[in-house]
């Protein structure tokens, strides 16, 4: 297994794969770098060298009691980054890694990237507010607390349902994929993925967005029942200076998953631009 040790003893698993223009990867919240399989496959093919981490306290890295923050997240991308000396970089974040893409930006700057895609991504703030009344109320991240808390196996089962769009009309239910998801969420430690909950919930990542000074990509499905396109993607778009937005009708939030095919050959035009 691949690790770096981040500067307060950390250890955080990656893949590194293929060669060429390098392509970051950074997963959703309660999951890991198996999230992006498709993906790496996919574009390792295509002549580019491919990288997803396990944020820490997530997947194979070290489950700290301290330390889940998004400040630290970002900090700990920048190491990974560093380490590998990754340059020309191309950062692709899903749901919470979308928060971590943004947030690393804001943080560290673009000097070493140079694209950024945010797909199903929690910017700017996901919680409901006087000024972001579009948001989800506080009630509904408690609740995933406390399911977490007190059932995590369950709840990460439960949530599969709207995660993929199961819940819909005609869906087409994949177990496989159901059990993939809890799989990786049950590798995660419990203090971090609590922690974690108001890191994507109730961090505001105005000032980021506005910081993506290169080329950037925004994808979110109408339908994504976890991260409401108008208090996330709709927002995003028009904070970030060069900014595409690219609807995707009818599709959830697990669209790396459920329309991979049509993800990934978007995710590619844009590459090639």
């Amino acid at each position: 297994m691949a690790t770096i040790t981040t500067r307060d003893g950390t250890k955080i698993f990656y893949k590194d794969w293929g060669k060429g223009q390098p392509i970051l990867f950074s997963h959703g919240w309660p999951l890991s770098a198996d999230a992006w399989d498709v993906q790496m496959a996919y574009f390792g093919q295509q002549g580019y060298r491919v990288i997803a981490h396990d944020r820490r306290s997530h997947g194979r890295s070290d489950q700290t009691w301290d330390g889940n923050t998004m400040d630290q997240y970002a900090d700990d991308l920048a190491e990974l980054i560093e380490a590998l000396d990754l340059r020309d970089l191309v950062l692709v974040g899903h749901s919470t890694g979308g928060g971590e893409v943004a947030h690393h930006v804001g943080r560290h700057g673009t000097g070493r990237v140079a694209k950024v895609v945010l797909i199903g991504a929690v910017p700017p703030l996901m919680l409901k507010t006087a000024s972001n009344p579009e948001g989800t109320p506080i009630e509904v991240f408690d609740g995933i607390r406390k399911g977490t808390f007190e059932n995590r196996s369950q709840f990460f089962k439960d949530l599969t349902t709207p995660f993929y769009g199961f819940n819909r009309p005609g869906a087409q239910i994949s177990e496989g994929l159901r059990e993939s998801f809890w799989l990786q969420g049950m590798m995660g430690g419990i203090k971090g993925q609590l922690d974690c909950i108001r890191e994507f919930s109730e961090v505001d990542y105005t000032e980021d967005l506005k910081k993506i000074d290169v080329p950037a990509l925004i994808v979110h499905g109408d339908d994504d029942q976890i991260v409401p396109i108008q208090a996330s993607a709709q927002k995003a778009a028009k904070l970030v200076p060069n900014a595409t937005l690219k609807v995707f009708q009818g599709a959830d939030h697990g669209l790396a998953q459920t329309r991979a095919g049509e993800l990934n050959a978007e995710l590619l035009a844009f590459l090639k631009r």
